[in-house]
């Protein structure tokens, strides 16, 4: 008995010390050897070890579980867990089945990675059909399981059933809150999300994480950036790596770049953890800001310690096309596969960007034929990419021919792109023709109408470019405003023509008067010393 009791207590603390799948292979062994396999806590030990764990196996612990002849509830909640977590989700469901046909009936544990793996998946039947099973089986107003189911709709973008479930829940916490509000940011409407988040007792870090991304999704990025100084000045909760990425996201498109310094000394001195994708963010922010040296010292940084991924190795090749670095975001894709990271679409799409912009159509030829080779099936946005290529060196009938041979319709990016390389190269023909085309395909995009009118104002068809700006009023489509955004002192600053909205904009006008001004006076003059006297 007590040699016994020294082996099972022997084998326990060998369980408990496994740290790798190949350690627990070996116990496991030993504890069908001996007999044990199916001894508590053994078999729990090794479900929730092989499923659950980082290093684990979910595939092992899922074999394992059917082997047992009386397998637990806790035992299939592990695999269900395990799976909700892995790449392929939708095993979660021929599990859950699997375990009804057996007759195990789930429990309150079940549900919310079953419901966690409909969100992933995006299915709406199966979404529907799980929360039937929590009604059946008498789990519906179970907390845990309604803010699961919160979290699903929302996933669905189905606001008005998440919205629903949220009035009739007779019981909330703040998951509960975080879930609706959540939802609501998901799929950008703001105005309810402020809502909730106003009438919000109690908020944490997720709260005002869902409301800065909810914003941020808007396009709406002074405003994040707004609800984010909320929440430092209040200080009741410490800023995260989601939270950062999606601030960070803001500065890139607002090209606030001493406001997304500040908040990169932020990270450093809370010592937020440097993950690879708060590295990609930040590589992001800093090279759409005009600061690529920046952008190249945290990529580096990442390189130096093997921290980095395919997005990140996009994020840098990308900065440095859009920067005109064209040879070195090249010479950096090279680098990337001696690095062992295999390209993904979004890498060929940085790369034919830039031999866009730097005019190397052979080069470009030849990353299209890589792409396909690679087995990546081109996107819209590859063969828009490549008749950007074409239409800016200036052969347009190869563009054009490019269109006529594509597998795909072509989009209006794509003929908008042939139809500038066009005019700069002096089709106008061409560019007419497939103009009026592109009003066709896109009658509410004012850039179409405007498009079409220059090309009649350089042919000197004024008649016909007026057609077109009427044409424009009758069908109620305004043309979008152009703006331009500077930051002074951490604070953007945006104008548009004639804009007089600005709370400094008769001070702005009158140094622009003073200006045009001095220039009248000095054109036929060498007024350098006068312009320095003006800037004093």
């Amino acid at each position: 008995m007590l040699k016994s009791s020294s082996s099972l207590f022997a084998n326990s603390i060998l369980l408990q010390r496994c740290k790798s799948m190949p350690e627990l292979k070996r116990t496991h062994a030993l504890l069908i050897t001996l007999g044990l396999s199916e001894e508590e806590p053994f078999a729990s030990r090794t479900l929730s070890f092989s499923a659950l764990s980082s290093s684990g196996d979910v595939v092992y612990a899922y074999r394992y579980l059917l082997k047992l002849s009386n397998p637990p509830s806790f035992g299939w909640n592990c695999v269900i867990r395990g799976l909700s977590y892995s790449r392929n989700p939708e095993n979660t469901i021929r599990v859950y089945i699997q375990m009804l046909r057996k007759g195990f009936s789930p429990d309150h544990m079940t549900y919310p990675f079953l419901l966690k793996s409909s969100s992933r998946l995006l299915n709406r039947k199966i979404g529907g059909s799980l929360h039937t099973c929590v009604f059946k089986t008498g789990f519906e107003w179970d907390l845990f399981i309604c803010n699961s189911l919160i979290h699903m709709y929302g996933s669905f973008r189905d606001n008005a059933s998440a919205r629903k479930l949220f009035d009739e829940m007779p019981d909330k916490n703040l998951v509960t809150w975080n879930s609706i509000l959540d939802a609501y940011a998901k799929c950008g409407d703001v105005v309810s999300a402020r809502q909730v988040f106003d009438g919000m007792t109690k908020r944490d870090v997720v709260s005002w994480s869902s409301m800065v991304d909810g914003y941020v999704k808007s396009g709406e990025y002074n405003e994040a950036l707004e609800i984010f100084d909320q929440m430092m000045l209040m200080g009741s909760s410490k800023a995260n790596e989601v939270t950062m990425v999606s601030v960070l996201c803001a500065c890139a498109h607002l090209g606030a770049l001493n406001r997304g310094k500040a908040v990169h000394c932020y990270i450093l001195d809370k010592q937020l953890p440097l993950t690879v994708m708060l590295r990609t963010s930040l590589i992001d922010m800093y090279a759409k800001c005009g600061s690529i040296g920046d952008a190249w010292g945290v990529f580096c940084g990442a390189a130096s310690v093997e921290e980095t991924d395919v997005l990140m190795w996009n994020a840098m090749i990308g900065g440095l096309a859009s920067h005109g670095f064209i040879t070195e975001s090249l010479q950096l894709f090279h680098k990337m596969q001696e690095s062992e990271f295999d390209p993904d679409e979004i890498t060929f799409l940085c790369l034919l960007a830039a031999c866009s912009h730097g005019g190397l159509v052979k080069e470009a030829w030849h990353l299209f034929g890589r792409l396909k080779e690679s087995g990546v099936e081109p996107k819209s946005e590859h063969y828009a990419c490549m008749v950007d290529v074409l239409s800016r060196a200036g052969l347009v009938e190869d563009a054009y021919d490019f269109i006529s041979e594509m597998p795909i319709k072509p989009t209006g990016s794509m003929l908008g792109a042939f139809v500038n390389g066009c005019i700069n190269h002096g089709n106008l023909e061409l560019a007419e023709t497939v103009g009026k085309k592109l009003v066709e395909l896109q009658p509410r995009n004012d850039g179409r109408y405007v498009g079409l009118a220059n090309v009649y104002a350089i042919n000197k068809r004024f008649g016909a470019a007026r057609s077109m700006r009427e044409a424009m009023e009758e069908k109620g489509v305004k043309k979008t405003a152009g703006h331009s955004i500077i930051e002074l002192n951490g604070a953007p600053h945006r104008f548009i023509a004639h804009d007089k909205t600005h709370f400094h904009s008769e001070k702005i006008y009158a140094v622009l008067h003073l200006l045009g001004t001095w220039m009248d006076l000095n054109v036929n003059n060498d007024y350098s010393e006068d312009y320095h006297c003006l800037c004093s």
